[in-house]
């Protein structure tokens, strides 16, 4: 019987962060892929290899974790004072499904680069060495990203001594910004930053039992939890975790009850339709421990520990938008992460992950009553690591 010959599609491989994704340019795609739908979602799945019961993405662009199974769609911007418009799709692992409910901070970081090396900003508009903002409008979430490029004679400057970690190799330094961060939720607090309305709630979860819980949105919806209430000191590491189907199990259920109590899903069964969001974190008190790489963290180098789950697993650092989320709820005074930093109202802070440490800022303030974050700053570095095009069997989207 004949076959379908493969499409080529432009594409650039880039690191953003401590994750990785294939970046497409919208007016690239075919034409039924361009908007949201079950093609866009089918192309993305064969791009990546997903769904691939053997997780391993032998035959697609993944990584087969979390962090190096993103796709992202960039288009010059549909609004004002904007330069383009980001749309970032967490692709399933084991199944087909992918999630639209929220951004990656980490491949924020490639969205600028990405926007000047396409031709989305008039080189007029470059200084010949400096850096550039790039205004970036993260079209999953509806809020503003503005992304600090360093620009070396007229051309993005990606080789640099800015060290990540959670990442090998040196970098140049991108300075990103989280303008207006929070969420409007539709949980009980009606819009709040705090869904439930509330800085701590007891959150009620079968078979763990009752916790308590920062429920927060800002940068993304994360359930904070204390690590000594779930069993942990907050010094794992992913073999801990995620070699425990035990554990993956509890994190799940507390995220699907997280989930319902602020209002992003109606019941527990829908979990399985928003894998991206709500992220669950636990944090614990400045402690010493031996990151991933074997370097020896001292509890006087931090505020604190904070461990999260991305797409059911441990997250091998952390995940650019659950940072803004730990920044933000440090920096207000009665949340279980202000509690682990030691309480008290900050503008900064420096947390344990289990890669390493990571800075994040956030500014906070109470305005008529409500909490308000006016933006999250935190440094981070970005590499194109390939480009050109690739390529998918033109019957990606055949029916099932």
């Amino acid at each position: 019987m004949p076959h379908a010959p493969q499409l080529r599609i432009p594409a650039t491989y880039m690191r953003g962060g401590t994750s990785k994704g294939v970046f497409f340019r919208l007016d690239d795609l075919p034409d039924a892929a361009r908007g949201p739908g079950p093609v866009r979602d089918a192309l993305l799945l064969r791009v990546i290899g997903s769904p691939d019961p053997y997780a391993k993405h032998t035959d697609g662009m993944g990584g087969a974790t979390s962090s190096t199974s993103k796709c992202v769609i960039i288009s010059r911007s549909s609004r004002p004072d904007h330069d383009v418009d980001y749309l970032y799709g967490q692709i399933s692992i084991d199944t087909a499904f992918v999630d639209w409910s929220g951004n990656c901070g980490n491949l924020s970081t490639a969205v600028g680069p990405f926007a000047i090396a396409n031709g989305f900003i008039d080189k007029a508009r470059l200084p010949e060495n400096g850096t550039f903002p790039v205004r970036v409008w993260q079209a999953n979430i509806g809020k503003t990203i503005v992304c600090h490029v360093p620009i070396a004679n007229g051309e993005v400057l990606e080789t640099g001594d800015f060290e990540l970690d959670g990442v090998t190799f040196p970098s140049a330094e991108i300075v990103l910004e989280f303008l207006d961060p929070a969420d409007e939720g539709e949980g009980e607090g009606g819009g709040s930053m705090f869904p439930t309305g509330n800085l701590v709630d007891d959150l009620e979860v079968p078979g763990v039992g009752t916790l308590k819980a920062t429920m927060i949105n800002a940068g993304i919806p994360t359930v904070f939890v204390r690590a000594a209430d779930i069993g942990y000191t907050g010094a794992e590491l992913q073999d801990a975790i995620n070699g425990d189907a035990k554990a993956l199990a509890m994190f799940e259920t507390i995220r699907a009850h997280g989930a319902v109590r602020m209002g992003l899903i109606a019941d527990v069964a829908d979990a399985a339709k928003r894998q991206h969001t709500p992220k669950v974190a636990f944090v614990a008190p400045a402690a010493d421990y031996t990151a991933s790489s074997g370097k020896r963290i001292l509890a006087g180098e931090i505020d604190f520990l904070a461990r999260a789950l991305s797409m059911g697993k441990l997250h091998h650092a952390m995940m650019g938008t659950a940072a803004v989320a730990i920044g933000t709820a440090a920096a207000i005074p009665g949340t279980l992460v202000s509690e682990a930093a030691g309480g008290g109202a900050r503008t900064a802070v420096r947390f344990g992950h289990p890669s390493g440490t990571l800075r994040v800022g956030a500014e906070a303030a109470q305005v008529d009553g409500q909490w308000t974050v006016r933006k999250a700053v935190m440094s981070r570095s970005a590499r194109v690591l390939m480009d050109g095009a690739v390529r998918v069997p033109a019957d990606f989207a055949r029916p099932e």
